[in-house]
């Protein structure tokens, strides 16, 4: 289908001549003679050229005001081609957000080139558009699914802060309650959609990586340092930084973020200038933060600053009733990806699943119903895959270990953390605790195996 170019001009002869020279070109041209058929065309026929090319002076009004009018319904670039334009005219057509501002007479080589740029430019900003109302639908408070009062409670809480523009807000509950999804419901579905959003996980990196990860650096900031390079804060100008597992971030980096949050404003490192942080800060955590902040590992200032809004997701444990829910949406997403035809689940697989305490929360009964679907042989949904017999929480959980082995189970049980945990804690018994020892077997850092020690065994 050929792109629409709308034509407001009143000359006749060059009306003309734009509309023939255009469509060779192979565009869908619309010519309009006067400012009201212009405005007919896009208020009422709902036109949406991708360019707009716009005479300043019309019999009937101004092309300004046209723009000024109808910008917020139509989404092309508008380019104004005028023999009587002055520099108040250019001004005001830029800032109403006009692409290109062209004195007549305008050599056509010129004109293509400046058309075909806002051409360019309009289905750029058409794709960012249509991928924003995607995620806005996908990412919908309705999307936290569920018919308990738990998860309608969580719905309406996130109805409401998606019409709200704070600038800060945590959120807690267990792993795999859905902290993930609360945050980008948050993001797409409230008022900063069209900026973007930046994730980090604060335990994933080590301390100084993630100072340098969140402010960004000069050139000769530390070893290293080559240039200049953007940090997290930076590149979620405009939208919104969610920071998750919060309560594993130092205390001297939480005096910063507290900083950032409160005067709007952060520096690189090794930079001077102060550099405005026009930033939504989502904060996560499955941390008792209260319990952090009296042991002294978490401020006290930040947690009161991040808490004027706290959303606390429930575990699925309390609200087993939402599984009739969240049960046939993964089996359908899992039938598409893996091209599968579950569609009936025996009365025996939900007694299982009802009984189960679910200590992985969501995401347990994400992997667990992925693998029945991928262990599927027909319509009917497997229990032998279930697998729900190792039912505790990972606490509970003892891995059996062998002289050359560590066996661990993969039916959503234990979560990764905790496996890697085991893996750490197997191979320093069988090193004699030596930390050295176990970074060169396992090939990584005696640092990441410390942190993994520090948080696995911290109260």
């Amino acid at each position: 289908m050929a792109d629409t170019l709308l034509i407001v001009e009143d000359e006749a002869l060059l009306g003309e001549e734009l509309e023939r020279y255009y469509l060779k070109k192979g565009w869908e041209t619309v010519w309009a003679k006067t400012f009201a058929e212009a405005e007919r065309a896009l208020l009422e026929s709902k036109l949406e050229p991708l360019v707009v090319l716009s005479d300043l002076n019309l019999p009937d009004g101004n092309g300004l005001d046209l723009l000024e009018k109808t910008r917020r319904t139509a989404n092309g670039e508008w380019i104004f081609l005028t023999g009587y334009g002055d520099v108040p005219d250019s001004v005001r057509a830029m800032r109403l957000g006009a692409f290109d501002f062209l004195t007549k007479p305008c050599k056509k080589e010129r004109l293509d080139l400046v058309v075909q740029g806002a051409a360019r430019s309009a289905r750029a900003q058409r794709r960012l558009e249509d991928e924003s109302s995607i995620r806005k639908a996908c990412y919908s408070p309705r999307s936290f699914v569920g018919r308990s009062p738990a998860a309608h409670k969580v719905c309406e809480m996130l109805a409401q802060l998606t019409e709200v523009p704070f600038s800060a807000l945590i959120i807690t509950g267990e792993t795999g309650t859905g902290k993930g999804l609360a945050a980008r419901i948050l993001h797409h579905s409230g008022p900063r959609a069209n900026g973007p959003l930046v994730e980090v996980n604060c335990a994933a990196l080590p301390r100084d990586l993630l100072e340098s990860e969140l402010f960004g650096h000069e050139a000769g900031a530390f070893t290293g340092a080559k240039g200049r390079r953007r940090g997290l804060i930076e590149q979620a100008s405009g939208g919104t930084l969610f920071l998750d597992e919060i309560g594993e971030m130092p205390l001297d980096l939480q005096a910063k973020l507290l900083k950032v949050i409160e005067d709007r404003t952060f520096r690189r490192l090794g930079g001077e200038g102060e550099i405005p942080a026009d930033i939504q800060v989502l904060a996560a955590t499955n941390r008792d933060i209260s319990e952090r902040i009296k042991a002294g590992e978490f401020r006290a200032d930040l947690y009161h600053r991040l808490s004027v809004f706290q959303l606390e997701l429930p575990p699925l444990r309390s609200r087993q009733e939402d599984l009739e829910d969240l049960v046939p949406i993964l089996v359908a997403e899992f039938n598409a990806k893996a091209r599968k035809k579950v569609r009936v689940i025996p009365q025996a697989v939900w007694a299982q699943l009802r009984a189960y305490d679910w200590p992985g929360n969501v995401r347990e009964l994400r992997n667990v119903v992925e693998r029945c679907v991928l262990f599927a042989k027909g319509e009917v949904f497997p229990a032998e895959w279930l697998n729900l017999g190792l039912a505790g929480t990972p606490a509970d959980y003892s891995p059996d270990l062998r002289e050359n082995a560590l066996c661990l189970p993969l039916d959503g049980s234990v979560g990764l953390d905790d496996m890697v945990n085991e893996i750490i804690d197997a191979m320093l018994a069988r090193h004699g605790h030596n930390v050295t020892e176990v970074a060169r077997v396992l090939k990584t850092t005696r640092d990441k195996i410390r942190y993994r020690i520090k948080k696995h065994h911290s109260p």
